[in-house]
């Protein structure tokens, strides 16, 4: 455990549901025990795929709101009480997938400004004072332009923010270990005929795979998977959770692993002191000037 007495974590997603898939575990561990665990979302994601046919007619502003009340239930199941919309709802809108002529929609968030949307996110970073930040990489862990528009401005606002009186201590990416992956894959190969999925998906369909020497920080969620689940099925519209809770499928009905151990690469900052990876992301900071610019 992390000496420091007042931890502070910022995660940074582009849409509903993406907190709970990457970082369901990491956030129910750190919210029980007591740290302030805050997470901006950049759009609605009013233009995602719906799963369930009751659901279907859902589009648009509608969807934006279905979705922002999925957000609010995730958020309730993993005990995170600061969630919050980038500019207020409705500020940003999904740019859809890439390719698409949604992401040439002038309202979306892939034809925002970059340094104008960050300027919106500083000064939630400069409320908070956040220790770590956690966010995508360069390419949003899989391309959607959403991610990598969500990428570009955390980072930017994490340098505006110092510039303006707190430098972030430490940044992560969100990420999964390549060998990791692949044995989650292999079980699920064994496992599929008796989940309500009818094939899998593939390693490189799950976003931010890298190279195990990649990463720098395992969070053991084990003792809140079942939050973690709980969270992902909140998002209906999205996420379809398999009994069992160990397996998952987004709109394309394909399987998926429901990792509980959750993988980061430290991308600014000092890693924590000791051999192998960290086991926590506030690791190596010891006091509340930690932080100050």
């Amino acid at each position: 455990m992390t000496e420091l007495p007042d931890r502070r974590l910022l995660l940074v997603h582009a849409h509903p549901d993406d907190e709970s898939i990457n970082n369901g575990a990491t956030m129910a561990r750190y919210a029980a025990e007591g740290a302030r665990v805050t997470v901006v979302t950049c759009t609605l994601g009013e233009r995602g795929e719906v799963i369930p046919a009751e659901l279907r007619h859902l589009a648009g502003a509608a969807l934006g709101a279905h979705r922002l009340g999925e957000l609010t239930a995730a958020m309730a199941e993993l005990g995170v009480t600061d969630f919050r919309l980038l500019g207020g709802a409705g500020r940003y809108g999904d740019s859809g997938m890439m390719g698409l002529p949604d992401n040439d929609d002038p309202a979306c968030f892939w034809q925002a400004d970059v340094d104008e949307a960050a300027a919106v996110l500083v000064p939630v970073i400069l409320e908070v004072r956040p220790q770590v930040v956690v966010a995508y990489d360069d390419n949003g862990g899989y391309g959607h332009p959403d991610h990598i528009q969500a990428h570009r401005v955390a980072l930017r606002a994490v340098e505006l923010a110092a510039e303006a009186g707190w430098t972030v201590p430490k940044v992560y990416f969100n990420r999964v270990p390549r060998s990791v992956a692949e044995a989650a894959f292999a079980r699920l190969q064994s496992e599929l005929p008796g989940l309500p999925f009818a094939k899998s998906a593939a390693v490189d369909d799950v976003p931010g795979v890298v190279p195990d020497e990649r990463i720098t920080t395992e969070i053991d969620g084990t003792a809140y998977a079942t939050a973690k689940a709980a969270a992902m099925r909140a998002h209906a519209t999205q996420i379809e959770v398999a009994p069992g809770e160990r397996h998952f499928a987004l709109s394309n009905e394909l399987a998926q692993p429901l990792f509980t151990t959750e993988y980061y690469e430290l991308v600014r900052g000092d890693a924590g002191d000791g051999d192998g990876p960290e086991t926590d992301l506030f690791a190596g900071l010891r006091t509340e000037t930690d932080g100050v610019a």
